[in-house]
């Protein structure tokens, strides 16, 4: 029930879900509907904040879904994260600390080859986290929001630094930075 209210609290409020190309939540049965699917997915996991003690954003931790668009990542373990902050937490440097202990087990505990993260290009404070996190331009995508509008989407790379990885690029025209990419450059 708390958890469901502290949900509700930061994903209703207009702005935080579009962001990340999603709309904001109208209602508690719909944030209900959404925390249960967070749930059973066992990939959403929260961010709470012990001062506060509350809720106050989440992280997905989701295996990469695009591999028939991305080849290049079909022999590599990897995932897609995604993360939102309630907007009263913004700038306070909770979401890159957030990812970068993600990112530490993942790679360090998981033995994950790769990380892709993306942002929406009007979403400049994801690029930040994304930036301080040490991951690196990668593609533009176009991708349909929730206002179902085509934006571009800008797909960042973190590859694992304890790996020898060089990726051969599908679709090089999509690439921002038309060079290969390892793990030694991270």
């Amino acid at each position: 029930k708390e958890d469901l209210d502290d949900f509700y609290a930061y994903a209703s409020v207009e702005g935080v879900g579009e962001m990340a190309g999603w709309k904001h939540h109208a209602s508690k049965e719909e944030t209900q509907k959404i925390l249960d699917m967070f749930i059973e997915s066992n990939q959403v996991f929260a961010i709470y904040h012990k001062e506060d003690q509350k809720v106050i954003g989440s992280l997905e931790i989701k295996k990469y879904g695009r591999e028939e668009a991305l080849t290049e990542f079909a022999a590599y373990q990897g995932s897609e994260l995604g993360f939102v902050l309630s907007k009263d937490y913004w700038g306070k440097g909770i979401m890159p600390e957030a990812v970068k202990t993600v990112i530490k087990y993942l790679f360090n505990e998981l033995n994950y080859d790769f990380l892709l993260c993306g942002y929406f290009s009007f979403n400049q404070q994801s690029k930040r986290v994304q930036e301080k996190c040490g991951f690196q331009p990668y593609r533009k995508l176009m991708m349909t929001t929730s206002k179902n509008t085509k934006e571009p989407m800008i797909l960042n790379l973190l590859i694992n630094p304890h790996k020898n990885i060089t990726l051969e690029f599908s679709h090089p025209e999509t690439l921002i930075y038309p060079h290969n990419i390892s793990g030694k450059h991270i």
